[in-house]
């Protein structure tokens, strides 16, 4: 009973993570037609790891054991570095609704690699769970493929090899996180990620680049960096902690429907009436993927 209870509530942890995850997306939509990708990177996990660090000392977070700091130095630079200079770029290619509708594949991609790795077996409900979220998602935004920016699916095309990252970040975190902390983890994976970042942009030019900013640019990245990077994250950990990658991933899908919400107001995409129902079949998926039939 008590693993049950932990398992929804690790769901509503990734649920409300995966809402600010998002909002996210629509502000890199927002700030990614005049930044490069890696500034963006850099602004969202520079920010990020000035407000994850303090958070971790102040609650004497359990950090990484000696042996488990490459395992973990290693997997905070594929996601926090590679994964989300990849998903920057997506950004500058297509709508924040088809990017996120990409990123929403990401149960899919967890199920399999978990399964392939032995971690996780793939059961018929969680299978019949995620389908019927990624189609709601899908329904969802149907009616604004046809209205994509040329060459859109180049950014779908790269946002789905981030994901390949990400399932990969989710499935082989579970072990590292119950070892140390969730905040432990996280702060050593986004420090790397961040520190690898910081470097990279200061031999190319994009750390200068946050010197020409707006005062609008500036707000937005500020939020991207706490809201976006710091809490939804500490919440991600948190999720994956208490639950299966699998039904953490699931949550996922809500992610477009946010996203859309935040990029209508920000760069005017439209909602359709699919939105709703898109939403509906999100909840339904979720829950499909989350419960089990009870033993008798």
């Amino acid at each position: 009973m008590g693993d049950r209870v932990g398992e929804w509530i690790g769901v509503a942890i990734a649920l409300i993570s995966s809402c600010l995850g998002g909002t996210a997306a629509a502000i890199t939509r927002y700030l990614a037609g005049n930044t490069d990708p890696i500034t963006l990177a850099i602004l969202r996990w520079a920010i990020g790891f000035c407000c994850v660090l303090p958070a971790a000392l102040l609650l004497k977070a359990r950090w990484p054991q000696q042996r488990d700091l490459p395992a973990v130095a290693a997997l905070g630079f594929c996601f926090f570095g590679v994964f989300f200079v990849l998903y920057n770029i997506a950004m500058s290619y297509t709508t924040a609704a088809r990017a996120s509708l990409a990123l929403a594949t990401l149960p899919l991609h967890t199920m399999v690699v978990g399964a392939i790795l032995g971690i996780e077996p793939l059961t018929r409900r969680k299978s019949i769970g995620v389908c019927v979220a990624v189609l709601g998602v899908a329904a969802a935004l149907a009616t604004g493929l046809s209205a994509a920016p040329l060459g859109a699916w180049r950014g779908e095309l790269i946002m789905t090899a981030a994901v390949l990252c990400m399932a990969f970040y989710n499935v082989w975190s579970r072990p590292f996180i119950q070892r140390s902390s969730a905040l432990g983890f996280l702060t050593v994976g986004m420090g790397t990620g961040a520190a690898a970042l910081v470097l990279v942009g200061s031999l190319t030019g994009s750390v200068a680049a946050l010197s020409r900013f707006s005062t609008p640019q500036w707000i937005a990245g500020i939020y991207l960096g706490i809201a976006g990077g710091a809490l939804a994250f500490i919440l991600w950990v948190l999720a994956l902690e208490r639950a299966s990658p699998t039904r953490v991933a699931n949550t996922m899908t809500v992610n477009p429907l946010a996203a859309g919400l935040l990029a209508t107001q920000l760069v005017g995409e439209p909602i359709t009436p699919n939105l709703v129902l898109g939403l509906v079949a999100v909840f339904a998926g979720i829950w499909i993927a989350t419960s089990e039939a009870r033993k008798p």
